[in-house]
């Protein structure tokens, strides 16, 4: 069996009931991790930095203050990729707080190498599956925003159950952003972006920003996996909601 053939299979069978009763059902998980190599310099960026940028899963709420030493307002990116963006809008905005959600471990050790690189504070990165820290570690009403920029759209139809933008994933979104924050999606899969405007239109507590799919925000850095759609012809589409007043 080949590497993908493998890899195929266990995202096939992964997330199936095992049983009638209930008592071993799986989790249907929003990503798969993927070998990947790191280079040298993530390697060594990942293994010296690992401890002060990266907090540990716990389960435990976050204090945003004691983590960041202040009292700014917090966005949480889920899935940075290689992070350019991510530490390219930390840097525009210190007044904005940073949390980087993200499994891929060569991603991690650049971004790792970004915050050093640029000085910068107002980063820490949560190494762990984006819906086991959302219902542990983050309080509720919290978020000022999150970005969610070009996940995996799961192009396969058995597998759009793994995409992240579809109700009950989107309702536990809401419930953490505080009134008036917002989520930010984008992706270059326009039947992805179909539905996800669907799920955020059918979720309590947000609204659309604008009348369906939104403008380019000039402020968001393009990423590296929006330059591939770009390249290969495809539409981007962006997405903006915000939570209604409690």
């Amino acid at each position: 069996m080949s590497d993908n053939d493998a890899l195929e299979e266990n995202i096939s069978t992964e997330g199936n009931d095992s049983d009638d009763s209930g008592r071993f059902r799986r989790t249907v998980k929003t990503f798969v991790l993927r070998a990947g190599r790191m280079t040298d310099n993530e390697k060594k960026c990942y293994n010296e930095l690992h401890p002060v940028w990266c907090i540990p899963f716990e389960h435990k709420t976050l204090n945003y203050t004691e983590i960041f030493n202040n009292n700014n307002p917090v966005t949480l990116e889920i899935g940075f990729g290689m992070g350019h963006s991510t530490a390219a809008l930390a840097e525009q905005r210190p007044g904005m707080n940073y949390l980087g959600l993200e499994v891929h471990r060569p991603g991690v050790g650049k971004l790792l190498g970004e915050i050093k690189k640029r000085g910068l504070s107002n980063i820490f990165i949560i190494e762990h599956d984006a819906i086991e820290v959302l219902e542990t570690m983050i309080p509720d009403s919290s978020l000022e925003a999150f970005h969610i920029f070009f996940p995996d759209p799961w192009p396969k139809k058995k597998h759009h159950k793994r995409r992240l933008i579809q109700r009950p994933r989107t309702d536990l979104l809401a419930q953490k952003l505080s009134p008036g924050g917002y989520l930010y999606f984008a992706t270059d899969i326009e039947d992805y972006a179909h539905q996800a405007l669907e799920e955020l239109s059918a979720t309590a507590g947000i609204k659309n920003r604008y009348e369906g799919f939104a403008p380019h925000q000039e402020w968001r850095p393009r990423t590296k996996f929006e330059q591939k759609g770009i390249d290969a012809g495809r539409e981007i589409f962006e997405i903006i909601f915000e939570k209604t007043d409690d």
